[in-house]
Parts: C-alpha cells; structure tokens; sequence
C-alpha cells in the first residue's frame, strides 16, 4: 500500500509512467528528481502520511524504497 502511493507519487511528480517507478531506482540519479522536485515530494509525503520527514533523513533518502521503509518505520 505505501508502495503503490509513493510510486504514484513520484511517477505524478515527475510525469513519467508509474511503471518506471521500481524500489530500486535511485530519485536523482535514474528517475531525474531535481532538489526542487525532491523537496516538493518530501511535502506531499508529508501531508499524505500526515508526518514530518526530519531534515537530516532528506539526505538519506537515495532510492524509492528507502523512501518507502522510511515512511513504513514511522507509521
């Protein structure tokens, strides 16, 4: 369930297809997140799972299913 979520997320966010969204992607680097676009994620995340992403987490947050367990081990 958070998967299918954020992947959607993301997928909107960056307007490709749902499919090309994978745990292992990497946000920056394979799916082309820029800092805006993270930090605009990072919001709606945190309105969606009404919780607050720490800012020293943001940096550790590499690939879709870092950000998955993150927001899985906060629930």
């Amino acid at each position: 369930m958070v998967y299918e979520t954020v992947a959607g997320m993301i997928a909107k966010q960056l307007k490709m297809d749902v499919k090309d969204v994978t745990p292992d992607k990497r946000l920056v680097e394979d799916l082309k997140a820029d800092s805006a676009n993270v930090m605009v994620l990072i919001m709606d995340l945190e309105d969606q799972f009404n919780m607050t992403v720490d800012d020293a987490a943001i940096t550790t947050l590499r690939t879709v299913g870092d950000v998955v367990k993150y927001i899985e081990e906060r629930q």
